[in-house]
């Protein structure tokens, strides 16, 4: 064990797509941070094939990004613009959203999980940013006002304030005993990368089926990702799957507009809802996944956690520019508010889509695609639903 305890301004555990963005941010400010990662992401490799893990990027995430000034490498690696957005469960009831309606160049950009990481960690790397990786929380322990951290490397460190960004299972929530709501969805989702026999467009869509909806996400160089949804039995069985049987699966269950597709590889997760039922405590805050995740039906998540770091960014900047105790409860609480409030109402409104579209009475179909005809004639009302899912 070292004999040497570092005291750090602001530790950050998790280098993923949230914890180095937040890292980034806060370096700018003048914020003196450190960040705990598990394992340094691998470089990027323009010639490997697409990560399976996708996000669905919004106007806002790319201001952020901007800002950071990562953007323009997330562009030289690989994203993909989406212009049109549709979705529907009867071909009559379709409601399509597209970005020329609210004057914007494009809704977004499909963005592998790996290209925004590796992006993230390149700015760092210019940054004065201390990055420890490999690195694991052993323990945490409240100390002198702060936090004490342990790694399993035996180091030692006191930070004045911690954040967890280290995704749905944190290990920093739970070391800091900040308890959660949550519940496991009845479907488990599955994504597949597909190499398409056309351009794969700029238009994503989504079909509600019995069984669970069924998504299109174009990316770049005629690849595209596919997203399905079914019951956990049924996706371990197509995860068992040769690609060969997968791809005669796709054609029987997904619209014939998707064309032929070749599967090249797949993932699987089960579909789990949580939310911390605070995000800070006096000293820790968390971001991301780790206070709240959220059903992938729209790729919100990375959103979500954006939105968060914008949020906690801000809120450290002004409190620290008014000589206030920026690590104190009191200022903390304040970046609670702000965040609380909107991942609670995007996390339902995906809910109330996901649990409405999930139930087979033929009462709720009929309804529900009569609310989709109405949604797709009610302009305004279709303008900033969309307005606000793209956090403008």
């Amino acid at each position: 064990m070292t004999g040497h305890t570092r005291n750090e301004d602001i530790v950050i555990v998790g280098g993923g797509m949230v914890g180095a963005a937040l890292a980034s941010g806060l370096t700018t400010q003048g914020f003196k941070v450190v960040v705990l990662e598990q394992q340094a992401p691998a470089e990027f490799d323009p010639q490997s094939n697409p990560d399976v893990r996708i996000s669905a990027v919004s106007a806002a995430s790319v201001d952020l990004l901007k800002q950071l000034e990562v953007w323009p490498r997330v562009q030289q690696m690989r994203a993909t613009p989406y212009r049109r957005l549709e979705t529907w469960e009867w071909q009559t009831a379709q409601v399509g959203f597209d970005a020329q309606s609210l004057g914007l160049p494009e809704l977004g950009f499909m963005v592998e999980n790996s290209v925004l990481q590796s992006s993230l960690w390149q700015r760092l790397a210019q940054q004065d940013v201390s990055l420890i990786a490999p690195a694991r929380l052993q323990d945490l322990q409240p100390c002198n006002g702060g936090w004490r951290l342990r790694l399993e490397s035996g180091e030692e460190m006191i930070a004045r304030m911690v954040v967890g960004a280290d995704g749905a299972n944190s290990q920093v929530r739970q070391l800091a005993g900040m308890g959660i709501h949550g519940w496991n969805y009845a479907q488990a989702c599955m994504l597949i990368s597909v190499r398409c026999d056309r351009d794969a467009g700029d238009c994503t869509w989504q079909q509600f089926t019995p069984d669970g909806p069924r998504a299109f996400l174009p990316l770049s160089d005629g690849w595209a990702s596919l997203v399905w949804y079914d019951s956990p039995a049924r996706i371990r069985q197509l995860q068992a799957m040769s690609m060969q049987q997968l791809e005669q699966e796709i054609i029987k269950h997904f619209p014939a507009r998707l064309g032929h597709v070749k599967p090249v590889t797949a993932g699987s997760f089960p579909l789990v809802r949580r939310h911390a039922i605070r995000y800070v405590l006096p000293g820790l805050a968390l971001v991301g996944d780790a206070a709240h995740t959220i059903n992938p039906l729209a790729g919100q998540g990375v959103n979500l956690g954006y939105r968060d770091v914008d949020a906690l960014i801000n809120t450290l900047t002004a409190a620290r520019d008014k000589a206030e105790d920026w690590a104190s409860a009191g200022v903390l609480r304040r970046y609670q508010r702000q965040r609380q409030t909107d991942n609670m109402l995007m996390q339902s409104g995906m809910d109330l889509f996901y649990f409405a579209f999930s139930n087979p009475s033929a009462p709720l179909r009929v309804m529900r695609n009569l609310g989709l005809m109405v949604a797709e004639r009610s302009g305004v009302l279709k303008r900033q639903a969309l307005r606000y899912a793209l956090g403008l």
